[in-house]
């Protein structure tokens, strides 16, 4: 596996790649092992690119592995257009996963690949944050929205 930290307006951001996929990025943390790859440097681009404002989808192989709730979870929230929101519960539903906010909650909690796969677009039912796991947690998820012009309470 191949890792490339970058610097963001989150702090420092690192990419993991394995073969020809973006499999993890995490937020707040520097890796010590730092090797850069073409895709990580299409995605170190393209995250660039996000942050000032001229970017708003990916264009990048991704690769998630988890349990078929947790997929179908984050594969929705890859349909999440830039600077629109979705409930928990209806993540659920539009996933096929019925209404079980919190076993939704857990699994975006759980998303390998934050901000390339957009969990924080998911808020509370009456638009609060609820939660972020990500970098400093609400705060950062809060900087992701405002980032997007996505209104929240």
């Amino acid at each position: 596996m191949k890792h490339l930290t970058i610097d963001s307006p989150l702090g420092p951001l690192t990419l993991s790649a394995e073969g020809d996929d973006i499999v993890g990025l995490a937020i707040g943390i520097r890796h010590a092992d730092s090797e850069s790859t073409p895709l990580l440097e299409r995605a170190k681009t393209q995250l660039g690119e996000y942050f000032s404002h001229t970017r708003t989808t990916f264009e990048l192989p991704l690769h998630v592995s988890g349990t078929a709730f947790q997929e179908a979870i984050w594969n929705t929230l890859q349909t999440i257009p830039h600077g629109q929101t979705l409930s928990y519960q209806a993540l659920g539903e539009k996933a096929g996963r019925g209404n079980a906010p919190r076993a939704v909650g857990g699994a975006v909690g759980r998303n390998p690949i934050p901000i390339l796969i957009p969990c924080h677009r998911i808020l509370a039912s009456d638009g609060r944050i609820t939660g972020y796991s990500g970098g400093e947690g609400i705060p950062t998820k809060a900087k992701l929205l405002d980032l997007e012009g996505i209104t929240y309470r």
